[in-house]
């Protein structure tokens, strides 16, 4: 163990040469600062998709055309009410409902805007427990309703969507139709989501004639048997549609499979920056083990010096390797207050932006472990820098030292 007075000395040799220990310490705490703040960034979309899942939502099924994309039909294979049915008869299938998406134009007071038109049967709301939406303001949609309609919740603040927030009861034109608000939903958190529009399927085939085919299909399935639901509707699809296994112009993705395939892509993603981040400390302990080679070159009498009154070949050694540790632990605490302040920064911006669902998360296994670890990790990263010069430093001949100029 490194006694007060070799760590007094180490703290003064590294005070003396400051320009060099910054330099040091600043290389280390970048590459520090960016793990921290796309680990904390990762860490918060991971419980975000727990959230998801634990929610209502496992037990959906998303049934699409191929070809189709989830803001409108435009697939060269449709889905029916026939095909609605045939999942309905599905065992395993308590519940099915077909869903529309249109792009639409929305305007307000000479304002235009464009946007995602959602309709839905009020009476079997899928979509909304699949995607864990509810109510803030106003009344629920009824199936009956018409020139009704439902605003996402940026539509209530001033500057979101038009310049004066709406309220109950105003009249905004979505594709020169005339609809009444009477009710704004919940904040998803996402600025594309938080601006859409819901209105009831039967309105919405009024509003479009000649739209003949769901952009999808959300259903409620067995939670105990779920994959036997999907082979199941899968089955039921093939048969009324007269296609063969592996040729399905349709898929079936259960919920839990949407969030398998988001979370993949958040690793991929998150793997990557870190290994940039990862490339960029490895290129600072190389830089610290440097310094550390040139403190020693530039101490070698010094070193001499200290083993001729007494010290120690491992005392020599353990010099060394605190003055690299510490310099690595500085660059932690700086590295992390620095990631900190980004994320808080980022946060605020992203909440003004809309997307307050990307929220960083600082705990892996218990609460605020993440500062803990990238401050081990920059001190090992700096110890493990500094572990060859501190010991050709301890091995240094004492003679040979004396006589250095």
């Amino acid at each position: 163990m490194i006694g007060k007075d070799s760590i007094l000395y180490s703290l003064r040799n590294l005070a003396h040469k400051k320009g060099r220990s910054f330099l040091t310490v600043f290389s280390i705490l970048v590459g520090i600062a960016t793990i921290f703040i796309f680990m904390s960034y990762g860490y918060g979309l991971y419980d975000y998709t727990n959230e998801i899942a634990s929610s209502s939502s496992a037990d959906k099924l998303l049934i699409m055309a191929k070809g189709g994309s989830i803001t409108g039909s435009g697939a060269p294979f449709k889905l029916t009410d026939d095909d609605l049915k045939v999942i309905k008869r599905a065992s395993g299938i308590y519940d099915s409902t077909g869903i529309y998406f249109s792009p639409v134009e929305v305007k307000r007071s000479g304002e235009k805007k464009y946007t995602n038109l959602i309709a839905y049967d009020p009476s079997i709301p899928l979509i909304m427990e699949m995607f864990n939406i509810g109510i803030e303001k106003g009344r629920e949609l009824k199936s009956s309703d018409t020139k009704k309609v439902y605003a996402g919740h940026n539509y209530m603040i001033d500057g979101k969507i038009f310049n004066k927030g709406l309220e109950i009861n105003d009249i905004i034109e979505v594709n020169d139709h005339k609809l009444k608000i009477i009710g704004f939903m919940e904040s998803v958190g996402s600025s594309t989501d938080d601006a859409q529009l819901y209105i009831p399927n039967n309105y919405y085939e009024d509003l479009f004639p000649e739209e003949d085919s769901y952009s999808q299909i959300i259903a409620s399935a067995d939670m105990n048997n779920i994959e036997q639901a999907v082979e199941n509707v899968e089955r039921g699809l093939r048969k009324h549609r007269d296609v063969e296994k592996g040729k399905e112009d349709f898929f079936v993705q259960t919920f839990e499979n949407m969030i398998e395939s988001y979370t993949a892509a958040i690793n991929i993603i998150i793997a990557f920056v870190i290994l940039i981040a990862l490339i960029s400390v490895l290129v600072s302990a190389v830089n610290t083990a440097n310094t550390m080679i040139t403190s020693v070159l530039e101490r070698y009498k010094e070193i001499g010096i200290l083993k001729s009154i007494g010290a120690r070949n491992s005392e020599v050694f353990e010099i060394f390797l605190f003055e690299s540790a510490f310099l690595g632990f500085t660059a932690g605490i700086l590295g992390v207050l620095l990631g900190w302040i980004a994320t808080l920064v980022a946060n605020m911006t992203l909440n003004s932006l809309g997307w307050g669902f990307l929220q960083p998360a600082y705990s892996i296994l218990f609460p605020g472990d993440l500062f803990i670890y990238c401050i081990l990790f920059a001190v090992i990263t700096g110890a493990i820098s500094g572990v060859i010069p501190a010991y050709r430093a301890s091995r240094i001949n004492t003679v040979d030292a004396l006589r250095y100029e």
